[in-house]
């Protein structure tokens, strides 16, 4: 056997064994990034909307690896009086009317105009999140399909779930 087609052939493995292992956490991701785009994990200020405990404490594993959820303080009146803006409070009435540099100016105005075309951007991050996710499932069966050591593939998809369980308890 060549020195080439022994590389390939040890290449194959390992990315046949990574990928098993990898794969739970990897549809995790897919679908709670999935989720966190269109912010079904959150609750915005006005909206009586409450996201399910499941979906909060998932969306917090996935960005912080942590499923303890930070306890949100309320803002003081003042600076809900100030419309949400710590800054606003922080340089008094006298100060609101100085008008922004022209850099400001338009930073304020790119921001209002990116808001604006928010929901093609989550609907294909969504896209990106279902295909990543249908991927890995296709990928997984593939493996188990077309394996040639069944035991030792079920072993290592079982250690992708387990593992990041048990990291869960430290």
């Amino acid at each position: 056997m060549s020195l080439t087609h022994s590389f390939l052939k040890t290449a194959r493995t390992i990315h046949l064994y990574l990928g098993v292992f990898t794969a739970p956490m990897l549809l995790f991701f897919a679908i709670t990034g999935g989720l966190q785009s269109f912010s079904l994990h959150e609750t915005t200020r006005g909206s009586s909307y409450t996201p399910p405990a499941w979906l909060a404490s998932a969306a917090q594993f996935h960005k912080k690896q942590t499923t303890v959820m930070p306890v949100r303080r309320r803002q003081p009146p003042e600076v809900v009086a100030a419309g949400g803006r710590p800054d606003a409070v922080a340089t008094g009435p006298s100060q609101t009317n100085i008008p922004a540099p022209a850099a400001d100016r338009e930073a304020g105005r790119t921001g209002v105009q990116a808001k604006s075309n928010l929901r093609p951007m989550k609907a294909f991050f969504a896209l990106v999140a279902l295909s990543l996710f249908i991927s890995v499932l296709s990928g997984v069966y593939m493996a188990w399909r077309y394996s040639r050591k069944p035991r030792l593939f079920g072993t290592i998809l079982l250690a992708g779930f387990a593992v990041p369980l048990l990291l869960m308890l430290f």
